[in-house]
C-alpha cells in the first residue's frame, strides 16, 4: 500500500509516517517511480508505534522495542529492553506521586488549611 493508504488505514498523517521512517521505526520499499510501498504489517506496526509514543517513550527506545514485538523476536535482547521499559514506567509512577503531593499541598493552601511555616495560618488573600 502507498503512504496515503497507510495514513487512512492508521489515522497517522503522511508527515508522521515519513518521520517514523526517518527515525528507523518503519520501513518501506521504493517503487521505480519513487513512491513508498508498505506491506500489510505496517498498519499494525504504526498502531504500535503510536501507542508507544502516547506512553511517552522516545524514538530510540521504540526503535529497540520493535524487533521484540515481531512475530519472531530476537533471542536474548528483549529481557534487558523490558527492564528498561519497566524503569521508564516506574519513573512515570514516581513523577505521578510527586505531582499528586504538589497538587495536595496547593489544595491545602487554597482551602486555607495550610500556611507557610512560621505564619499563623490565616489567609492573606482570597482564592
Amino acid at each position: 500500500m502507498r503512504i496515503g493508504e497507510l495514513s487512512r488505514a492508521t489515522g497517522a498523517s503522511t508527515r508522521s509516517l515519513r518521520y517514523y521512517e526517518d527515525q528507523g521505526l518503519l520501513s518501506s520499499d521504493r517503487r521505480s517511480n519513487g513512491y513508498r510501498e508498505y506491506g500489510e504489517e505496517a498498519v499494525r506496526q504504526v498502531a504500535f508505534i503510536q501507542d508507544l509514543y502516547r506512553a511517552g517513550l522516545p524514538s530510540q527506545v521504540i526503535r529497540d522495542i520493535l524487533p521484540c514485538a515481531a512475530p519472531t523476536p530476537p533471542a536474548g535482547e528483549c529481557t534487558q529492553l523490558l527492564a528498561r521499559v519497566r524503569q521508564i514506567r516506574d519513573e512515570l509512577a514516581h513523577q505521578e506521586q510527586r505531582i499528586a503531593q504538589r497538587r495536595e499541598m496547593l489544595d491545602r493552601y487554597l482551602s486555607g488549611t495550610a500556611a507557610p511555616a512560621g505564619l499563623d495560618g490565616r489567609s492573606h488573600c482570597s482564592a
